[in-house]
């Protein structure tokens, strides 16, 4: 599916040709007790963050119908699966066209979430899911990714750059160690510190909690900043 995805995102964008549809769609957990997710965009506007109160809450945008999201969702035993994916074949808009997706997730469900897009711009603010592992794909546009917040549990990221702009906010009072290795592009470490083949902040190796991130740079630039996290509401 990835690689019929993968392809979806390289068709030529359509024009739209309709009024702008709005879709909201609610997913239960059901009998999961963790949940891997899956979004796949070929081209578009991408918000995904954490406070739903089902498992997945999200609202949709788009101007053709051939362009609505599909939304799967599978449980085997103890283990859900979550797919949003654009629909195959379709390149997204062109021009003043609107494709837009705000997925928000259940903060409390253990997950894994794995990204993969295409052309446009995407927020990911991630600080508040019960995440375990998260594996980013970009593909061309402007990417930031906010881990910023009170994690109880070590993350294993991997976030592979494209082509264009990608900034990765990460906390200051939670252990961050970060590998990157850069293409084409420009890394910058901004107040992280460097240790052997790694990036480092101050809290690392003192807190309980790592946040483990490995980055390999596409031809663009990847901002590594570090912030204070949110305050709880």
């Amino acid at each position: 599916m990835a690689a019929a995805l993968s392809m979806a995102g390289c068709m030529p964008p359509e024009r739209p040709s309709g009024r702008l549809e709005r879709e909201s769609r609610s997913v239960q957990l059901g009998d999961a007790r963790s949940v891997r997710v899956e979004v796949h965009m070929g081209a578009g506007e991408l918000k995904l963050a954490g406070g739903a109160k089902e498992l997945l809450d999200a609202d949709f945008s788009y101007l053709t119908p051939r362009w609505k999201p599909q939304v799967d969702y599978t449980i085997s035993g103890s283990q859900g699966t979550l797919r949003i994916s654009q629909p195959e074949g379709t390149g997204g808009p062109r021009g003043p066209g609107r494709y837009e997706w705000d997925l928000r997730l259940n903060d409390k469900v253990p997950m894994e979430v794995e990204v993969h897009l295409g052309a446009g711009k995407s927020e990911l603010t991630l600080g508040t899911l019960s995440l375990a592992r998260l594996n980013l794909h970009m593909g061309v546009g402007e990417a930031v990714v906010d881990l910023t917040g009170d994690w109880k549990d070590n993350l294993k990221a991997s976030i592979h750059g494209g082509i264009g702009k990608a900034t990765v906010r990460l906390p200051r009072d939670v252990g961050v160690k970060v590998r990157a290795k850069g293409g084409i592009g420009e890394i910058r470490r901004g107040e992280l510190n460097t240790r052997a083949d790694a990036y480092v902040n101050d809290a690392y190796g003192q807190s309980p909690v790592t946040l483990d991130v490995n980055i390999e740079g596409g031809i663009g630039e990847i901002n590594l900043e570090l912030s204070d996290a949110p305050p709880v509401v």
